[in-house]
């Protein structure tokens, strides 16, 4: 812990990540006072840090779409905004489609991107391998591009958030961990950590994968379980285009984005299982290089530097969790982004802003209420990967 407990603060925010990190800074901006945030390791070491960097606007349901707009804005002018360069690569994003049906659905998202400002496009065969010259067109029918979405480097942007939030004077606690929350009458009345409590009216859980127990200390149900998901970095590739799009064969989910001389690569694991599991294997592997051999066999033969594994925060429709606690007065929560928890941060921090403070936030995320399990609200997000 860098800094003293306080005895009391306005919110405390659980989660060192991207969402939890913009959202004390945004609540900081907007003038509350004594805003303090918990991380239980070093900022950004759970899901956000493991990431694979990419964003963008790309989704099939509105809300997604403008979260993934307006945190775009916020990554390509972050230098200018918070003073810290994050490697924001532009070079699109590209998804390979060799379904009809998935290409049905994608032209209906695109359509909805557009419409929203976005400037997607359904493109033939042969402009997706022009876009990205290591693909395999085989088998392929066509592919969504969008040229304004992809990636920049997760550390960068905790380090940057993290600076500009305690300069607006949030109290910045790594290595804290909270432990409970205290609930009374129905209220929001302390926060519990390892180094005592913290008196509090409002709590923000953006504790990832592990808000379902943050959500259970205050008798809040929160539908979100961890999925371990693995990361790939190659050795340097001949020849690479340094433009390579962020490039996801959809069918497969086998992606590739360039890092450095090399390309960062990943994939889904059906057999995975819910879990903390942190530790990387190789059973994925052989599934994996079937699926390189197949859409972009160029790479085969390339040897791997790297890897790591990560934690996705499911939620049983891929759609955030966010909104306020109907029966605790005073929790609020921003999770279970199945995902893309990192590429919409930005926004979500200040959607999160306004939540709290009463005013009217830039998208409507009344559908992203955690009662709509309890209704008839559910519609799945189906560009996920």
């Amino acid at each position: 812990m860098t800094r003293q407990l306080p005895r009391s603060a306005s919110v405390v925010v659980i989660g060192g990540g991207v969402v939890g990190l913009a959202t004390a800074y945004e609540l900081a901006l907007a003038g509350v006072q004594d805003v303090v945030l918990l991380e239980r390791d070093a900022l950004g070491s759970g899901s956000t840090c493991r990431a694979a960097g990419g964003v963008r606007a790309m989704f099939s349901d509105p809300v997604n779409v403008a979260l993934g707009a307006r945190s775009l804005e916020t990554f390509r002018d972050f230098p200018a905004r918070f003073g810290q360069e994050i490697d924001f690569a532009p070079v699109g994003y590209l998804f390979l489609l060799d379904d009809a049906a998935a290409v049905a659905d994608f032209e209906a998202a695109v359509a909805l991107q557009n419409d929203l400002g976005v400037p997607s496009r359904m493109v033939d065969v042969a402009e997706a391998v022009r876009l990205s010259p290591m693909v395999d067109p085989d088998g392929l029918l066509a592919a969504a591009w969008s040229p304004t979405d992809g990636h920049c480097t997760p550390e960068s942007v905790v380090l940057g958030y993290a600076s500009a939030a305690r300069r607006a004077g949030v109290t910045v606690l790594p290595h804290c961990p909270a432990t409970g929350i205290d609930v009374r009458d129905g209220r929001v009345a302390a926060v519990e950590t390892a180094a005592g409590a913290i008196g509090t009216g409002a709590v923000v859980c953006a504790a990832g994968p592990w808000s379902a127990q943050v959500g259970a200390w205050a008798g809040v149900d929160l539908p979100v379980s961890p999925l371990r998901r693995q990361i790939l970095v190659t050795e340097p590739v001949p020849g690479l285009d340094p433009h390579t799009p962020f490039t996801i064969d959809f069918g497969t989910s086998f992606y590739f984005h360039r890092e450095g001389e090399g390309l960062l690569l990943g994939m889904s694991d059906p057999d995975e299982t819910p879990g903390f599991r942190l530790t990387r294997s190789d059973a994925w592997l052989p599934r994996l290089g079937a699926a390189i051999e197949r859409r972009a066999p160029a790479l085969a033969g390339v040897g791997v530097a790297g890897g790591w594994a990560g934690l996705y925060e499911m939620t049983p429709d891929h759609n955030a969790l966010i909104g306020r606690a109907a029966d605790v007065e005073g929790f609020l929560y921003a999770t279970g982004f199945s995902g893309h928890g990192f590429l919409m941060g930005p926004a979500v921090g200040e959607v999160v802003r306004d939540l709290y403070v009463g005013a009217q936030p830039f998208v409507d995320v009344s559908g992203l209420d955690v009662r709509r399990f309890a209704g008839a609200g559910v519609r799945p997000e189906l560009n996920i990967v």
